[in-house]
């Protein structure tokens, strides 16, 4: 009795720190976030201009449900929407995913909370009380890898200190991965439960409605969603193979994972990219060619080698065929600029095409960054992490060769001897998972948010787990039960102290220093629109400075940066010929084709400098355009010198024929505002 007391309240004492460490990363991000810019302090259009970018695109949709006379009304604009893209009506909880803007819009409406919070408080609140939920998952995980919660804390800290990897909800707040993330690692901690060994049949259909309802709230907050389901499916599919998870249990999750994209194929209104998916295309062929290929576990090692090649080819092939006729049977085409930057960036040939060298040239797509290894080196959580792969790869080499090797196997170990050939399969999960995000991060920094987080919690489990403990100190020959527990729980205490001692002096001084967010040009531009153009008028520019304009002052946009449709796409390319060197008739016929009324050009793009030659904005458009680029330096042979110059610098003479056809409305130390004068449309372009 005294025992099961013990563990009681060394759990609860576990559960009750879980809370608090999650309750203190909210806290703390959201502290950074104030700090920062002294967000209570500055106006409101100060406040929406700091939801840079593609942020304060989707924060619009949120406000715009909340100024709707009704919750019907709201959502009756929001499927039927003709501001975001002008002289086209879209459905926007299709083509976006924006139910979280939709819920809290509606959650703010009907709760008692108008006088003692505004909407904007509501909304970040909201987002960094999920990083609560995220860090909880996280430390759940950890703690039921190693079985004590001691490695959730060592997690929870190492995620706080590693902040600058783990996650940029501080400063990217409407982001749809802040929203999607903490639901990932909540669907990777019921997963880890699911997995364990002697579950009762009520513990596993529990585990498995939690697995299903974390993955359909994670797949319809993010657009990424099949993308990191078919990573996830191809972990599960290695483990099948190697037996070190049962094929019962993979199926389920397969069919977790399917079942989760058709309701959010149904929530988006028949979204075709979900049908069209690699996610969907893959489970399908997995569970189709599982169920033809019997006997795949008998006979002698070479033989099942040789079955599971065949297996592994079936399944490819038939993944590429069914994904090839559902594309082609849906005509889907919106995600084909993801596939040219994948064999752009690896080297399967170059490419002229805008979209893809758009997504090369950015720094959040090229390679890992090595000082990102020295910051995770110096915060102590890449080493255990290394030791703790290290380990359990090995450990998971051995059992999968004895898997093959014998038909008659099982996967419990069958005597004290073998149990370091043993891997358990919430484990091997775990290292499936780390590892392919891993590499998914090695290869695409802006991924790294998907894999840092999870990094915490294999380290941590790494250096409390007896299983990786034992058979190293096995191997040393210094292997005893009392050597082995006392490893376990003093070197995360001892870790603990130390990253204490080290970092505290300089999180208390992060979170002291006081900064204010400035930027009177961008302010000045939003106040001149909301006051002096119509609330129909049209503006053209580059997509961040567009999602801007449109949660500021509500106006219509050409453009905007949710990038996942090719019309769109093939029209952003056009609206940014104002960068290429373009002669002003074709440029006006270009934007009158979209409806526009006004084009705002920026210095920022017009004379950058942030990238080198042949990444900056100007220098895509020119070789998209056959055309040389600016400055010395090379250029390939087929490229023409333009018999144009370049449009955002020559209006600015204000000389004849950009006179004829724009009237300067505007102008500061960063922008310029040109109104189209109305004119004869030479083409149609959408």
């Amino acid at each position: 009795t005294g025992g099961v007391l013990w563990n009681v309240l060394w759990s609860v004492v576990g559960g009750l720190v879980a809370v608090s460490l999650g309750l203190l990363t909210c806290i703390y991000v959201a502290t950074l976030h104030e700090n920062d810019l002294w967000f209570s302090n500055i106006k409101e259009v100060e406040q929406e201009i700091s939801f840079r970018t593609e942020c304060g695109l989707y924060y619009s949709y949120y406000k715009q449900m909340l100024h709707a006379p009704s919750v019907q009304e709201g959502l009756f604009e929001l499927i039927n929407d003709n501001t975001t893209e002008s002289k086209r009506t879209i459905n926007l909880l299709q083509r976006m995913n924006i139910y979280q803007e939709v819920f809290l819009g509606v959650l703010y409406r009907i709760l008692p909370i108008q006088t003692s919070l505004e909407p904007v408080y509501f909304y970040i609140y909201t987002v960094f009380g999920l990083q609560t939920v995220y860090v909880i998952a996280l430390y759940v995980t950890s703690w039921l890898l190693s079985g004590t919660w001691l490695a959730g804390a060592l997690t929870a800290v190492w995620y706080i200190l590693n902040r600058i990897d783990t996650t940029r909800v501080e400063f990217t707040i409407p982001l749809r991965e802040n929203w999607s993330i903490p639901f990932l690692a909540l669907q990777v901690a019921a997963i880890t439960y699911y997995l364990r060994p002697q579950l009762k049949p009520l513990q596993q259909k529990l585990a498995l409605s939690l697995i299903f309802l974390s993955t359909l709230t994670f797949s319809l907050t993010w657009q990424f969603n099949q993308f990191i389901l078919l990573m996830q499916a191809l972990a599960l599919f290695a483990l099948d193979c190697l037996e070190l998870v049962s094929t019962g249990k993979v199926t389920c999750l397969y069919l977790v994972q399917v079942s989760s994209l058709l309701l959010v194929w149904l929530l988006q209104f028949f979204n075709p990219m979900i049908l069209g998916s690699l996610a969907l295309s893959f489970i399908v062929a997995a569970l189709t060619v599982n169920f033809f290929q019997k006997n795949l576990r008998s006979g002698c090692f070479v033989t099942r080698i040789g079955k599971l090649f065949l297996h592994l080819i079936f399944v490819i092939s038939l993944t590429v065929i069914l994904n090839y006729l559902t594309k082609k049977a849906l005509q889907l085409k919106s995600d084909e600029h993801i596939y040219k930057f994948i064999k752009a960036k690896f080297g399967l040939g170059s490419t002229r095409d805008f979209d893809a060298n758009l997504y090369l040239c950015e720094e959040a797509f090229g390679l890992l960054p090595f000082d990102t290894f020295e910051r995770l080196s110096d915060s102590l959580v890449l080493y255990p992490y290394i030791w703790a792969v290290s380990m359990v790869t090995i450990i998971a080499t051995v059992a999968a060769v004895r898997n093959l090797s014998d038909s008659t196997n099982t996967q419990l170990p069958n005597g004290k001897e073998e149990e370091t050939l043993f891997v358990r399969p919430d484990v091997a999960y775990n290292l499936s998972h780390t590892v392919v995000f891993g590499l998914l991060s090695y290869s695409t920094m802006r991924m790294k948010y998907l894999w840092a987080g999870h990094m915490c919690a294999f380290a941590a489990y790494g250096i409390c787990s007896d299983e990786v403990w034992r058979p190293f100190l096995k191997v040393i020959r210094l292997h005893t039960t009392a050597r082995e527990r006392l490893i376990i729980y003093t070197v995360p205490v001892l870790l603990l102290g130390f990253l204490y001692y080290k970092f505290s002096p300089k999180l208390l001084e992060e979170m002291s220093e006081l900064r204010e967010f400035y930027d009177p040009d961008t302010v000045d531009l939003m106040n001149w629109i909301s006051t002096k153009t119509s609330k129909k008028a049209v503006f053209a520019g580059s997509m961040q400075l567009l999602a801007g304009v449109k949660l500021c002052t509500g106006r219509v946009l050409t453009n905007h940066p949710h990038y996942e449709d090719k019309s769109l796409r093939e029209r952003t390319r056009q609206v940014y010929q104002v960068y290429a060197r373009q002669s002003p008739e074709d440029v006006h016929s270009i934007l009158r084709s979209f409806g526009t009324d006004y084009v705002i050009l920026e210095d920022s793009i017009c004379y950058e400098r942030r990238h080198s030659r042949g990444c900056r904005l100007r220098d895509l458009l020119d070789v998209a355009n056959g055309h040389i680029m600016d400055g010395p330096g090379e250029n390939e042979v087929d490229l023409t010198p333009s018999p144009h110059p370049r449009f955002c610098d020559e209006i600015r003479t204000d000389q004849p024929p950009y006179t004829t056809y724009f009237t300067r409305v505007f102008t500061n130390k960063t922008f310029h505002v040109y109104k189209l004068r109305k004119g004869k449309k030479k083409t149609k372009s959408n």
